[in-house]
């Protein structure tokens, strides 16, 4: 996850906080604490100064917390032994110590089960479901979530656990590259928190749809967002959100190139971040706030930024943000024209990406280092880490397809459920007023009130009307479901077997260069003559019969309708169509054919004109019909 620069993992953690940190409210509560004996109210008073100062003084909370669980165990306090173990796996999350927080929540759920406590099993789920998602389990973290969904919707009635859990569902639907996912949930979690008194619930909420506007390049729509989060957390004086929707707001900055702006802002964050002692949101940003300087081509202050983030993350368990800033520190250094400096970072960057299977980082670490090898005229190094950083590209093109119709198969299977629930729901409700109706019934025919039962008759005809136009449009909503995911299968397809003709090639090239290994000194003219191969490639027509065969059969014979439809069309125009028809941008299709984007347009226009399409009409979109 590229943009967000690892730090959703930390907006999840706090986002179990129940208090703005209110020194008054700390005030009271610390008043109140001296005076009481030693009794389950006094427990509860020390559960409330855990939660007051769980996010302005982690160490203070703990405290807190284990004189909790030690004076509940005292005086028999089941309930409080239970919360006392749970604050203590909150306490151990928050400072990821992943081990020791694990224990606690097992510990707690034993207890909370025993008592039958619903709420707090919830509440255990929820800390559970947060471990997971640290480790990257995102199935048990929602397969936890979702037993939480089903206990407030049957048992538990608590609108805002129901409306975090959405937002957490979200979250992680979001981090796996799920948006709508994510969006949809997210704004469940925004409706219901709309109806309650829960203004911090309603920022993170608020911060987290930034995100998902954030992964979707809707960067203005994000900085709205955080910055409707940002004045809750500072009504509340939640200076750890604080800090964090100020770091997404000036990374956000950054993708909008406004770098000044960034670095003023990112040095808020950091400010308040320091100050906190939250060691990872320092370290991100001073990873945003070197690629900033980097943009102005301040490069040592860059290089400097970069380097204590660095340190921070070799100590840490984030082996994928250590990885990406290797990455920006070697591409720093090749802005400055030191290759060799960056190839000493990026060497280990993509070791580390390569161990983890983190493939965005993995892609980005060869493509710096290619240019790193060609500053140094090591074309041979540089032309093998160029076709590693295609072929890594390329997976993540292949991924993405099937993430895609993997969450289409997802909304279709939720929504088909939400669908079945809201049905037995309208029957139930309809059995309901049938069985009034009958009863009134009898009551109206023994006073001779014939009109009204023909009215209560209307009524019955029409609560089961209804139910077959729910069924109907139900049934509708399927169809359209089960054609989209056939036709991104269609479009995975389509794009396996052009990436096939693709590596075909490669491994032709690969072999040429481990023949060219013996021959050292005939490399650099070597070197020329497989660019000029490369060109070639790109431009030739070989395997296009073979690969128009399988695309027909993909396609249910598509270069034959369009010549039964236009008899004159050329083999060439056949050839753009097919692109067309996969979904390839004009910059794309330019690159396959070894044109210029203006001349595929230009081509587009006359495919168009002789299909004898009006200019009303999509050519892509006319193409997708056949």
């Amino acid at each position: 996850m590229k943009y967000l620069n690892g730090f959703l993992l930390f907006t999840i953690l706090l986002s179990t906080s129940l208090y703005g940190q209110n020194q008054e409210k700390i005030d009271s509560l610390t008043s109140a604490y001296k005076k009481q004996k030693e009794d389950t109210l006094k427990v509860q008073t020390i559960k409330a100064l855990f939660n007051a100062y769980l996010y302005s003084n982690p160490e203070v909370a703990k405290k807190f917390a284990e004189e909790q669980l030690a004076l509940s165990r005292k005086i028999g306090f089941e309930k409080g032994v239970a919360s006392g173990l749970y604050n203590l796996g909150v306490y151990h999350s928050n400072v990821d110590n992943i081990d020791s927080s694990r224990i606690y929540y097992q510990n707690a759920f034993k207890k909370y089960n025993q008592l039958m406590d619903l709420d707090g099993l919830t509440g255990v789920n929820h800390g559970l479901a947060i471990l997971e998602y640290s480790e990257g389990n995102y199935s048990k973290a929602l397969g936890l979530l979702d037993k939480n969904i089903k206990l407030y919707l049957e048992e538990v009635n608590d609108s805002s656990g129901l409306a975090m859990t959405y937002d957490f569902i979200g979250s992680i639907n979001m981090y796996m590259g799920n948006h709508n996912i994510a969006l949809k949930e997210t704004l469940k979690a925004l409706n219901i928190l709309a109806k309650i008194d829960e203004e911090i619930r309603k920022a993170d909420a608020l911060n987290h749809l930034a995100a998902i506007e954030f992964y979707l390049h809707n960067f203005e729509e994000s900085i709205d967002y955080n910055l409707q989060a940002l004045q809750i957390y500072r009504n509340e004086n939640d200076r750890y959100f604080e800090a964090q929707a100020l770091n997404d707001i000036g990374n956000t900055y950054y993708y909008l190139e406004e770098y000044e702006k960034a670095i003023e802002i990112l040095g808020q964050s950091l400010d308040i971040s320091t100050e906190m002692g939250i060691v990872i949101l320092q370290a991100t940003a001073f990873n945003n706030l070197g690629k900033a300087h980097a943009e102005l081509e301040q490069f040592e202050t860059a290089i400097s930024y970069l380097e204590r983030s660095l340190s921070i993350l070799e100590n840490s368990t984030n082996r994928n943000k250590t990885a990406e800033v290797l990455n920006d520190i070697g591409n720093v250094y090749n802005a400055q024209k030191e290759p060799e400096l960056a190839i000493t970072y990026l060497n280990k960057s993509i070791a580390l990406a390569d161990t983890i299977q983190a493939r965005e980082n993995l892609k980005n670490g060869f493509f710096y280092r290619s240019n790193a090898y060609e500053n140094m005229g090591n074309y041979k190094m540089a032309l093998i880490d160029f076709k590693n950083y295609k072929s890594t590209t390329d997976s993540i093109f292949d991924a993405t397809k099937s993430k895609q119709i993997e969450e289409l198969r997802t909304i279709y299977e939720t929504e088909k459920k939400e669908a079945e629930i809201a049905l037995q729901q309208e029957e139930i409700k309809t059995l309901n007023e049938k069985a009034k109706v009958d009863k009134l019934t009898k009551g109206l025919y023994a006073g001779g009130m014939a009109s009204a039962l023909a009215l209560f008759g209307l009524s019955v005809f029409g609560y089961r009307q209804r139910i077959k136009k729910n069924r109907i449009a139900r049934e509708k909503q399927e169809e359209i479901y089960r054609q989209e995911i056939e036709h991104k299968k269609k479009e995975l397809a389509s794009q396996t077997l052009h990436l096939v003709q693709k590596n075909t090639f490669l491994e032709e090239l690969k072999e040429n260069l481990e023949n060219l290994k013996s021959s050292p000194e005939k490399f650099k003219m070597e070197f020329r003559r497989i660019v000029m191969l490369l060109k070639k490639e790109k431009a030739s027509d070989k395997d296009w019969e073979t690969f128009k065969t399988y695309f027909s059969e993909v396609h249910n014979d598509f270069d034959q309708k369009l010549k039964t439809l236009y008899a004159d069309i050329s083999e060439k125009e056949i050839r753009l169509a097919a692109f067309l028809r996969m979904n390839l941008t004009t910059k794309e299709i330019a690159a396959t054919m070894n044109v210029l984007p203006d001349s595929i347009l230009k081509s587009k226009y006359r495919l168009k004109k002789k299909l004898g399409l009006g200019k009303d009409m999509d050519l892509t979109s006319f193409l997708n019909t056949l």
